[in-house]
């Protein structure tokens, strides 16, 4: 295939959706759709015990969350899937958007009972802002939900996009029996499967098949015709090219957990979802199909795995074909390098990989100088600047309790933090330098302490700090010994040496604003 047919057959998606929407049920049975695994909830078919592919850290298995972003991917239909599962909890929601600018289309997930939920919105806003294509998935049909026109219109309202139902669910709840395609127009019967291991098996009949109305609840079934009958009316045709602009999303309904709905849903998505998509260098579109090979760096991760004890970088493709030894630049430093150890990645599970197209995501393993945002091509004029800063909020000082793991506490903390998991500052007038973290959420603490223990055998000690607030001052046009601060503030210095001032409260922050009006404060650096 030429270069363009391989980026064409590309799809690279993420995730998203609200904590216990369904994120991980749905990533694992897409999996199993797609022939990646046999048996939904199976690491791999070597290992008979039962564990998501996708929560792969001993900390996301013993609480039953998704906590750091992970790549898995299957060929599906001729195409070439790049499946980019997200942090469901909105602590780690840094990591999250760091993963949306690799990515090319979203599946958000939605509970049918919640409907739009606080985070679902925040993440859809990112989604907006750079433009990415949305498919919705309505999750949980097989519990009471809401009404299903009222789905819709929350859809529609509280996230000010149009709506274009793909199907339409046969009930919910105990009445869940299927679901109604539109554009075949018929409906799709399930059967459960033994915890929803295995692909449902299903039939397809006529809405108006007396087998239909002989298994659906009289009042059910005649509120899904007239609901059916109300959407059919509007006349609204399907226009790919919104979907694609950002401006209509696609909706499925189904059941993540029992397998409802999940062909629909996958075969729907291929059809319409964006191939690699192009990006932006300093101005000038660099197209997938550019002959010139470049990517960049949207996560870092150490340790993936007990037998290697590495670290490997996560690159998007963008342009051009990788092929294994390629000669690039490492375009922040101006470093010639060779592309050798390189992988795909399932999970924690790699395989050596020889060429990749754009639209794939490869694992470099090694560059101890690389850090997330690096752009890697072989024309060094070519430099990315997707990765997106965040604005910290709980802060925590880290102690290292044993001055023996000195050597292992430090170099842990270096390497979780050039991951991006927590930023390090220091306090200016501290003696003892010990490290002031930061992050958007204070679970990331957790996780950090968690790591370093069980990585790098250096358990440590976090005090909580009582700043929320991290400004930076535009310029370097100011006498720090003559600003005032607020009771409590304080000045430090970032991983940079930039100087920034932590404040309490946005009281706090005000009062430093009044007092010095021509200083004009950042929430980056």
């Amino acid at each position: 295939m030429s270069l363009q047919q391989e980026a064409a057959r590309r799809r690279t998606f993420a995730i998203v959706s609200h904590p216990d929407a369904g994120k991980t049920t749905l990533t694992e049975k897409l999996l199993l759709y797609g022939g990646a695994v046999q048996l939904a909830g199976s690491v791999t078919a070597r290992k008979q015990d039962r564990a998501t592919v996708s929560d792969w850290l001993e900390i996301e298995r013993k609480r039953g969350i998704s906590v750091t972003s992970t790549v898995l991917f299957f060929d599906y239909d001729g195409h070439k899937i790049n499946l980019l599962d997200t942090p469901g909890h909105n602590d780690f929601s840094e990591d999250t958007y760091r993963v949306l600018t690799a990515v090319d289309s979203v599946i958000m997930v939605i509970d049918g009972g919640k409907g739009i939920e606080k985070q679902t919105k925040k993440l859809f806003e990112v989604c907006r802002r750079r433009k990415i294509p949305v498919f919705t998935f309505v999750n949980k049909m097989d519990r009471p939900a809401m009404d299903t026109l009222s789905i819709l219109d929350e859809i529609e309202s509280v996230l000010n996009i149009k709506v274009y139902p793909m199907n339409w669910p046969l009930g919910s709840g105990p009445d869940f029996k299927g679901i109604w395609d539109r554009q075949t127009k018929l409906a799709h019967l399930f059967q459960r499967t033994v915890g929803g291991a295995y692909k449902a098996p299903v039939s397809t009949h006529g809405l108006s098949d007396p087998f239909i109305k002989d298994i659906m609840d009289d009042l059910v079934y005649k509120t899904v015709c007239e609901e059916v009958e109300i959407v059919e009316a509007t006349g609204a045709e399907f226009d790919e090219e919104a979907v694609l602009r950002g401006e209509t999303t696609p909706v499925f309904f189904g059941s993540a957990v029992n397998n409802f709905g999940l062909q629909l849903l996958l075969d729907g998505f291929v059809k319409y979802s964006p191939s690699a998509q192009p990006r932006i260098s300093e101005g000038t579109v660099i197209n997938p199909e550019d002959e010139r090979f470049s990517g960049f760096i949207f996560k870092i991760q150490a340790n993936m795995d007990p037998r290697h004890r590495d670290r490997m970088a996560f690159v998007r493709i963008i342009s051009g074909k990788f092929y294994r030894e390629i000669p690039v630049t490492h375009c922040r430093t101006g470093k010639k390098i060779r592309l050798s150890n390189t992988n795909n990645v399932f999970g924690r599970e790699r395989v050596s990989i020889d060429e990749a197209f754009p639209g794939d995501v490869i694992g470099v393993v090694g560059g101890d100088f690389f850090s997330i945002g690096d752009t890697l091509s072989d024309d060094p004029t070519i430099k990315y600047a997707e990765i997106p800063r965040f604005p910290p909020e709980c802060f925590a000082f880290i102690h290292n309790p044993s001055p023996a793991n000195f050597k292992k506490f430090q170099s842990g903390l270096d390497q979780l933090v050039q991951e991006g998991l927590v930023h390090r500052f220091y306090l200016s007038k501290s003696y003892q330098k010990t490290p002031l973290l930061a992050a958007v959420g204070p679970l990331q603490f957790d996780m950090v302490q968690f790591r370093l223990e069980s990585e790098y055998g250096a358990p440590s000690r976090v005090e909580r700090a009582s700043w929320t607030i991290a400004r930076w001052i535009e310029g370097k046009d100011y006498d720090k010994d003559a600003l005032s601060l607020p009771y409590g503030s304080e000045w430090a210095i970032d991983g940079d040496d930039r100087d920034v001032l932590l404040f309490n409260s946005e009281w706090h922050l005000d009062s430093f604003r009044e007092k010095n009006p021509k200083l004009n404060l950042t929430e980056y650096p």
